[in-house]
């Protein structure tokens, strides 16, 4: 596995490719979600959510040949849900799940939404600080959400997607995101 995520010629990082996700693509996002999740879901989830839910739009992301990250959105008029994210666990720290968050921010605002929200578990306190820093605030908590422990989820929401004010928060992050991804090394940290 580690062959198939590090390229040989790795010497200038490489961009993170994001394109919709496909059936084919399912292997390698049921492996990611096997290795970010306790609770994952089935191949069967992913399948009706790409090729029946008009509503849903899902995207891998690939360095080179390989799908190391993936994420999904439901849009609905106004209003969008980011339903999931993942990065695999040989990738994080490179950025590589902010460019899949940024990406699934300028789909739903292409889609049309004014608003967007998603849970996320009360012990990952470094998804909750990349939410917050793409304007993200915590509106509620759904008790006992997760099934493997009972966690707590809590519910985040950012607003305005169609304003000018989150327009240039957005624009001066993919700056800021851009310097560092030019700095990323061609393979992962440790």
């Amino acid at each position: 596995m580690k062959a198939e995520l590090y390229p040989a010629d790795a010497g200038a990082p490489q961009p993170l490719v994001i394109e919709p996700m496909i059936q084919a693509d399912l292997t390698a996002v049921l492996q990611i979600e096997a290795l970010s999740f306790t609770t994952t879901w089935p191949a069967n989830a992913f399948s009706n959510e790409i090729r029946d839910n008009k509503l849903a739009h899902y995207f891998t992301g690939r360095l080179g040949d390989a799908i190391v990250a993936y994420g999904g959105i439901w849009v609905i008029l106004e209003d969008s849900h980011i339903t999931t994210i993942a990065v695999h666990p040989d990738q994080r720290g490179r950025k590589l799940g902010e460019e899949m968050l940024l990406k699934l921010l300028d789909e739903a605002i292409t889609q049309g939404a004014s608003w967007i929200t998603l849970e996320v578990r009360e012990s990952n306190d470094y998804a909750q600080r990349l939410y917050r820093k793409y304007g993200f605030t915590t509106v509620s908590t759904r008790r006992g959400y997760y099934s493997d422990n009972g966690e707590n989820a809590l519910v985040m929401w950012a607003g305005n997607l169609k304003g000018e004010l989150y327009a240039a928060r957005l624009r001066a992050l993919r700056t800021a995101l851009d310097a560092e991804i030019a700095q990323r090394p061609a393979t992962p940290p440790g």
